[in-house]
């Protein structure tokens, strides 16, 4: 009876906030176990997210306490005669608006104390976790079994259902594949407001369609994550080149070891670019030693710039004895400057967590909640060295406001049905600009500097002919989409017809109008 007066409270706010565009027993007939809000409060963080370059306040926030509750609120958008779009919103992770809308509810999927916790199955390998968990929370809950999923992204406070409606990418990914390859199973709500399971066989076409496909044919609300025995620590090492072309040579000769013993490869393959020195000592932890600073200028570094490849090699404890020789074998096969090893030894749990000690201490200095003019691309193999020469060698100059990661993938290690895009190549790369804007007085780090700076690279693939695919991506015509999934739009498209056929889902991507309203702007 609570919850009834609770909701029927805040319909009437939202009867007053928008007027009588709804019929507000679509949503009293909701009953939903959790409560659906129009406070400021709700609505001000649903209106926000960590580009910090969009705002769009939605008509109201649902927090579910169950996938049912989702199943409720989509079906009366469904069948409402003026009709509202839904967007699931996890940590608000997103760059540019994608989980925000306006004509709509937000449905906070992450902190919720009321849905069902991580069940890990140890006799099948697997977790089973609802759509708005943070991996941060799936990882402890495994942990506790000695397990652990086997890809992860570098940051873990992002919700299971946010990393998996794009890919899901860390250093990982060269050898098990991005989170979306380690899934076993889907509960997801259609934007008909239908709650099925799917898997590889069952429901097969919304399981591929859901992978990587920016939240447009349905809500994940559970997923079964597959999982391995978790190691004890991890060998953390960072070596440096000045050559562009044998840094690439050694990071895909290390992906090229995905099929080997674990004892002959490593674990964990990621690198960055370094064009300004102030990143070379303090890029996102205290990782080189401030005692014995790295100069650019000592290393005679290829056109001003520095490449440093990460790389890890997990062990137990009881394997510690091995772990010197292991990794001292695969260090011999690199060609990396010499004396520029840096190693440290961490347990596995503080090494998937680095990236969070390093927002710490940007929130301590009110660095975090800044904007963040992010671009990800997928740039193909064969055309990496032209994107070095004319992007970190040119474009860029010597300054980058915040790290610009790099790495390569195997494709065979993406699913080919799923809805995600990637180069057509055997090997692509990574390619993630990972800034953020400051008002310092500084132009170079301004948002409109760097955003113009982001479109200068964008132009410079476009005109270079390089077919890179943007990850995280975000465009503003629908042209622009079927660009960038190409052969995959007809089956793209299909899919949104079939499993949301009102256009209700997600409108913040803008991909595709909602059909009630198909003049209104789509945040």
């Amino acid at each position: 009876m609570a919850t009834r007066f609770l909701l029927a409270f805040a319909i009437c706010r939202l009867i007053v906030t928008v007027g009588l565009t709804l019929d507000p027993t679509e949503l009293l007939r909701l009953e939903v176990e959790g409560f659906l809000s129009v406070e400021p409060a709700d609505l001000g963080a649903a209106s926000r997210d960590f580009g910090g370059m969009k705002n769009a306040e939605p008509l109201a926030v649902l927090h579910p306490a169950s996938a049912e509750d989702v199943a409720r609120l989509v079906k009366a958008a469904y069948e409402s005669g003026q009709g509202f779009t839904v967007s699931a919103r996890g940590h608000g992770h997103s760059i540019k608006g994608q989980a925000m809308i306006t004509h709509g509810v937000v449905v906070q999927m992450s902190g919720s104390k009321k849905v069902a916790p991580p069940r890990v199955s140890e006799k099948f390998m697997y977790v089973d976790v609802w759509g708005g968990e943070l991996w941060i929370d799936v990882l402890s809950s495994t942990l506790k079994y000695g397990l652990a999923p086997k890809s992860w992204t570098d940051y873990l406070y992002l919700s299971v259902g946010g990393t998996l409606s794009n890919a899901g990418i860390s250093g990982q990914a060269f050898n098990h594949g991005p989170q979306i390859s380690n899934i076993y199973e889907l509960d997801v709500v259609t934007g008909k407001g239908e709650l099925l399971t799917c898997t590889e066989k069952k429901n097969s076409d919304l399981y591929h369609g859901v992978l990587g496909g920016l939240g447009q044919f349905g809500i994940i609300t559970r997923a079964r994550i597959a999982l391995e025995n978790a190691p004890h620590r991890v060998r953390w090492i960072r070596v440096l080149y000045s050559n562009f072309s044998v840094f690439t040579q050694d990071q895909e000769y290390l992906i090229s070891l995905h099929g080997q013993a674990a004892t002959q490869k490593f674990d964990y393959v990621e690198g960055f670019v370094i064009v300004d020195e102030g990143l070379i000592n303090n890029w996102r932890s205290s990782f080189f030693s401030p005692r014995n600073p790295v100069k650019i200028s000592s290393l005679n570094a290829d056109g001003g710039v520095l490449y440093c490849l990460e790389i890890t090699k997990n062990y137990q404890e009881s394997n510690a004895n091995t772990i010197d020789q292991e990794v001292g074998v695969l260090l011999k096969k690199l060609n990396f400057i010499p004396a520029s090893e840096f190693t440290t030894d961490l347990p596995y749990v503080d090494f998937l967590d680095r990236v969070h000690k390093a927002e710490l201490k940007l929130r301590a200095k009110n660095l975090w909640d800044v904007p963040h003019p992010w671009l990800n691309l997928f740039v193909p193999k064969s055309r990496i060295a032209d994107f070095d020469k004319g992007v970190f060698k040119g474009i860029l100059g010597d300054k980058t406001s915040g790290p610009i990661l790099i790495y390569p993938m195997n494709k065979n290690k993406w699913g080919v049905k799923n809805s995600v895009v990637t180069p057509d190549e055997d090997i692509f790369y990574l390619v993630a600009f990972l800034r953020s804007a400051l008002d310092n007085g500084d132009e170079t780090q301004t948002l409109n500097y760097l955003t113009n700076q982001n479109n200068r690279i964008l132009k410079f693939c476009s005109d270079a002919g390089i077919k890179a695919k943007q990850y995280l991506p975000h465009y503003t015509t629908q042209q622009q989409w079927m660009d960038h999934f190409g052969d995959k739009w007809t089956v793209f498209s299909k899919r949104k017809l079939e499993f949301d056929p009102k256009h209700i889902l997600a409108t913040g991507q803008r991909i595709f109008k909602p059909f009630f309203n198909p003049s209104a702007p789509l945040l």
